[in-house]
């Protein structure tokens, strides 16, 4: 994957909105809105992400639809924690990967 300029991985402000969505304002200008159940989904963890072969254990399809984040919590000057409804508390997820898995059509080359 290509380097992301550091304007796209610094986030301005994050948001908590209620237990179902996380929003990043990023320093460029863009926003990334995430689902609850789409983050808990793209999880990074080693319960999520086998370890030895960087396959994904965890998809969204297995997260229960009404999943919601109850805490989110950063981690240094790089990252994000959060504390899900279901149980789940390892992923840590940095700057860099929730920038590159922005589900807005712009980022996911869906836009016209």
């Amino acid at each position: 994957m290509p380097a992301l300029h550091p304007d796209q991985t610094t986030p301005v402000e994050l948001r908590k909105k209620g237990g179902e969505r996380f929003t990043v304002r990023w320093a460029d200008g863009h926003e990334s809105a995430f689902g609850a159940r789409t983050l808990r989904g793209r999880c990074p963890c080693a319960q999520c992400v086998s370890e030895t072969t960087g396959q994904r254990l965890v998809f969204e399809e297995h997260v229960s639809p009404d999943v919601a984040i109850l805490a989110a919590r950063t981690v240094g000057h790089y990252a994000v924690h959060f504390d899900w409804s279901d149980g789940h508390t390892t992923g840590i997820y940095s700057f860099d990967y929730l920038r590159r898995i922005c589900p807005c059509d712009l980022c996911t080359g869906r836009a016209a």
